[in-house]
């Protein structure tokens, strides 16, 4: 995600009026709308050799093998090689392979030379099992792509100009991704608007561009064949909200956000560790990621790609049948994912944001029988705090989640607002918990001569 607050907060404030109305700020416009075409049809050939290729790692090859399912062993083998790929991209290519999940969405635009290991490395984390998606990633390669055909034109000398257009290929790439164009403008609404005044001039090219690459997502799915993921949930059970779900709210969005608060910390804690020696530990933690998934399969005889992967494509099967999931299981798979998770936050390259949404979901059916709740309303209310725990965008995970749930949604808004600023809070006040803790730790020196 392109960094354009700096710029907004040290330029003056524009006259809206005037920039809105200048001959200028229409071509930006316009090149806003010719970048979402190009951008639509570079994330929809992404998204779909990743759909591909993670069908013929988890489904035809172990099916040529005479497997019904991948064996825990599998699992392993395969995110252990994913780490042992993305351990070598990081080392070896610029660029570090892009940023890692558990800083969020955000990072600078990439440099061109960045751009083939930030791609490879997505790649190989996706497609081999981590646990993350591949939002960041498709972003980055959206702006840095934007940013390269800008620098080769007379734009490269018009810094704000040049800007907003990489925050509209980025948005296409996130339209692309999201399946719907207004997740993409609502996120770059969050990520730029509070840091700056002039968020409709950021904005408008940003909603051009999404547009633009829906049409081409649309258009390109019926001509192709391949159908990539709907953001719609299917299957979820009637909802009608009431006090119970209001009551229920405040602490499941708690619990929540603790889950993904655990989560984060993990990640970060793997990604220092990792920095030390990065493709022997990036290797060892992707064989750690493997063995959840083979610890939950060898438990409860699901298949490994509950555990793996961002979770998007498993997400109806799971809420669709919600009564079908014994307690023991979902457990494991909140604490074996949610392992994962964390670990493949701080080491692989992807995005934070379904696996997130998955584990919340998980834990909206695991409380859903809870007096008066009910598990549509409990998995909105989860979703939307895990969501926002995780990305610190409240108002993009409300809608993400609202999205998620479509016709059953309605009646669920206000406890989903609720749920997500109760988060939001909670996941702040855990930070500020844990750097006070930290601060009032002594040092080694002062723990040594105090022995």
């Amino acid at each position: 995600m392109p960094d354009v607050s700096s710029t907004a907060q040290s330029s003056p404030a524009p006259d809206l009026m005037a920039t809105l109305t200048s001959r200028g700020y229409h071509a930006v416009l316009f090149l806003a709308g010719l970048v979402g075409a190009p951008i639509g049809l570079l994330a929809f050939g992404f998204l779909a050799v990743v759909s591909k290729s993670e069908n013929w790692v988890w489904q035809t090859l172990p099916s040529d093998l005479g497997w019904s399912t991948p064996p825990g062993w599998y699992a392993i083998l395969a995110v252990g090689l994913a780490g042992l790929l993305v351990g070598l991209i990081a080392t070896r290519l610029p660029g570090g392979g892009g940023h890692l999940p558990v800083q969020g969405l955000g990072g600078n635009t990439p440099r061109p030379v960045d751009l083939g290991g930030i791609a490879l490395a997505a790649l190989a984390s996706l497609v081999l099992g981590a646990v993350v998606g591949p939002e960041a990633p498709l972003t980055a390669l959206g702006g840095g792509l934007v940013g390269w055909a800008v620098g080769r034109t007379k734009l490269r000398d018009q810094p704000q100009a040049a800007k907003i257009l990489v925050v509209a290929g980025s948005s296409a790439a996130i339209a692309t991704i999201f399946g719907n164009p207004l997740v993409a403008v609502v996120l770059m609404l969050e990520v730029v608007g509070f840091a700056s005044g002039p968020v409709l001039i950021v904005i408008l090219p940003a909603a051009v561009a999404s547009a633009t690459s829906g049409l081409i997502l649309t258009g390109l799915s019926k001509w192709t064949g391949i159908a990539l993921q709907s953001l719609t949930i299917p299957g979820l059970q009637a909802a009608h909200l009431d006090w119970e779900d209001v009551a229920w709210a405040v602490p499941i969005a708690v619990l929540a956000a603790a889950i993904a608060q655990l989560a984060r910390r993990l990640g970060l804690r793997t990604a220092s560790t990792i920095a030390r020696h990065p493709v022997i530990l990036t290797s060892l933690t992707g064989l750690l990621v493997g063995g959840c998934a083979a610890v939950y399969t060898w438990s409860t005889d699901r298949p490994v790609t509950d555990v793996l992967r961002s979770g998007q494509a498993a997400l109806p099967g799971l809420v669709s049948s919600p009564h079908s999931w014994a307690v023991s299981t979902l457990l494991l798979l909140l604490v074996l994912k949610g392992l994962g998770y964390g670990l493949s936050l701080g080491s692989f390259r992807g995005g934070p944001t379904f696996p997130a949404v998955f584990l919340g979901a998980a834990l909206g059916i695991l409380l859903g029988p809870l007096p008066g709740l009910g598990t549509t309303a409990g998995i909105g209310i989860a979703m939307a705090a895990a969501t926002t725990a995780m990305l610190r965008l409240p108002v993009t995970s409300v809608v993400l989640v609202v999205l998620l749930l479509g016709n059953e949604a309605a009646s669920e808004i206000p406890v989903i607002m609720l749920s997500s600023a109760v988060a939001l809070v909670t996941a702040v006040a855990l930070d500020r918990h844990t750097t006070h803790h930290r601060r009032s730790q002594p040092a080694p020196a002062q723990q040594s001569a105090a022995n």
